[in-house]
């Protein structure tokens, strides 16, 4: 009886250990997850920062009178790090249905350029300005 005792014992050791192992790869999994979603909000977030300061400076451009400026560089701090935007504007060159040439009408292509782990990131918008004149 003795024996069968001690194996008991030992087989119950084993036992615990195994779930002591399928515990720790299981919460070191879910810490893992949990840091993936960590770094996704982070990103997600930058990008709608981004998002925001081009949408703003294309408002800026639409609202302002006057033709929009040829070329133009900001620099906008956030709390992600500074964000440069690039300013391009020039004739859109449009024609209607005539082959005349349509006036006033101006292309812009606004550009933010950032660094994300030393990794160069930019995104880009284009869109028409109609200044009468």
């Amino acid at each position: 009886m003795r024996r069968g005792s001690k194996a008991g014992r030992a087989f119950a050791l084993y036992e615990v250990l195994i779930g002591l192992t399928i515990f720790v790869v299981g919460t070191l999994a879910i810490g893992r997850s949990v840091e993936n979603c960590l770094n996704a909000s982070v990103l997600t977030a930058q990008e709608d920062r981004v998002r925001q300061i081009l949408a703003n400076r294309m408002a800026e451009i639409q609202a302002a009178p006057g033709p929009p400026d040829e070329t133009k560089e900001l620099k906008v701090a956030t709390g992600y790090g500074p964000v440069v935007v690039k300013q391009l504007s020039a004739p859109a060159g449009l024609q209607n249905e005539r082959q005349i040439e349509l006036g006033g009408i101006s292309q812009v292509t606004l550009v933010a350029e950032w660094s994300r782990n030393g990794i160069a990131q930019s995104r880009k918008v284009e869109f028409y300005v109609y200044r009468t004149g």
